[in-house]
């Protein structure tokens, strides 16, 4: 059962003067939405990607202001740590794009993931913040810390490639 806003920025503030049962509590309701962003972005990387967002955000948590924002505040820190482990660990460079499944094959995750794994995490992270997430392109953008403008090209270079690779 997910707490109230109320109760969310009760944790946050309790986590903040250092109650370790807050904390611990804030873990479990933050985990499952990091490992949701970082997955898709980081891959195979994925456990580690979030291990270390998850660390990132409990070390920062004092600086939290608005403990009502702690999700967006969440994403911003796992989407930057997600890029930037997946480029720390050498996968920045696109695979090739060449035996990727057929539409239609019966493990649709398993392709998808495969043709994700292909593109680079610039790439994924923008196609999992546009049309995963929802978020606009302003919002990505301020996620990202690149200019709206880089967005809209990143991602309709994500989504050719995306759609290239798929089709192949």
């Amino acid at each position: 059962m997910e707490p109230t806003p109320a109760r969310t920025a009760e944790l946050v503030r309790a986590a903040q003067r250092g109650d370790r049962l807050a904390l611990a509590e804030l873990l479990e309701l933050v985990t499952p939405y990091v490992r949701r962003l970082c997955g898709p972005i980081a891959l195979d990387d994925g456990p580690d990607a979030t291990q270390e967002a998850l660390i990132a955000v409990f070390r920062k948590l004092r600086q939290l202001d608005d403990p009502a924002a702690l999700f967006g505040w969440v994403r911003v820190i796992a989407v930057r740590e997600a890029v930037r482990h997946v480029r720390r660990t050498a996968r920045s460079v696109p695979s090739e794009l060449a035996e990727v499944p057929a539409p239609g094959d019966p493990q649709l995750a398993a392709d998808i993931r495969d043709v994700l794994d292909r593109l680079t995490p610039e790439h994924r992270a923008v196609l999992v913040l546009r049309d995963l997430e929802g978020l606009d392109e302003r919002q990505t953008a301020d996620l990202l810390g690149v200019a709206a403008g880089t967005v809209k090209s990143r991602l309709s270079r994500a989504r050719l490639s995306f759609r290239r690779a798929w089709q192949q």
